[in-house]
């Protein structure tokens, strides 16, 4: 059974920055796409960035230019590096992974960790 163990969320200013991680076990990690997520408070999940197999990356518009999602297979890991973080961002940050990274983007009938909070604020 696959787990995802995600970290690394907090409560920082507006213009701050936070790297977030997700631990993946169960799975040969190295061939699947993995996603990031984040879901506010009262709106819908929503797929933020997502890395292939092959390390190639797609982002929301939402977050371009300012998160940077990147992976560690040694260690079973994918990464967020989120800067210029603006109110807007303030969510529950959640992993997932597919072998189809086209797939990513349907949040339905998907297993989900604990995630890990970010809040921006003043």
């Amino acid at each position: 059974q696959v787990q995802l163990v995600e970290s690394g969320g907090g409560s920082v200013q507006p213009g701050g920055s936070l790297r977030l991680s997700c631990v993946v076990s169960g799975i040969i990690f190295n061939i699947y796409a993995m996603g990031w997520y984040r879901q506010a408070a009262g709106k819908q999940r929503e797929l933020v960035a997502v890395i292939t197999s092959g390390g190639n990356t797609v982002y929301a518009d939402s977050v371009k230019g300012r998160f940077t999602i990147s992976r560690d297979n040694a260690k079973n890991t994918v990464y967020l590096q989120m800067n210029s973080l603006k109110p807007e961002d303030t969510a529950g940050y959640y992993c997932n992974l597919d072998n189809r990274w086209e797939r990513l983007r349907t949040t339905e009938n998907r297993n989900w960790g604990q995630g890990t909070q970010v809040t921006v604020s003043s």
